[in-house]
């Protein structure tokens, strides 16, 4: 199993509840080559993914419209979540965990 994918981030431990789907639902997506978040007022994109079970990444992206940029980390858990931090540089952590995002086709 691997990391591959769109992931509904569920939990922000260090946040409020609310601030977590600000501005959409909270999403992680690792594709083969790079990726993306968004969160509250943050999104962030990074080069790298791949077919693996626990990934590192550097992001660059905004934060409340200024630039931001950090590292990141995520693993698949037994209970098939994902949990991980997205990190800005000099900053805050931001702690996750998310579920695998499946979709649905209308007939």
């Amino acid at each position: 199993m691997s990391v591959l994918g769109r992931w509904r981030i569920v939990q922000m431990p260090d946040y409020t509840d609310d601030y977590r789907d600000m501005m959409e639902p909270a999403y992680i997506l690792f594709e083969a080559t790079h990726g993306e978040f968004a969160f509250g007022c943050v999104t962030g994109s990074f080069a790298g993914g791949g077919d693996h079970d626990a990934v590192q990444f550097d992001w660059d992206g905004n934060d409340e419209m200024d630039e931001a940029q950090g590292d990141g980390w995520a693993e698949l858990q037994s209970d098939g979540s994902l949990k991980g931090q997205i990190c800005f540089h000099g900053g805050d952590e931001a702690n996750f965990v998310a579920q695998r995002q499946t979709s649905s086709t209308a007939c």
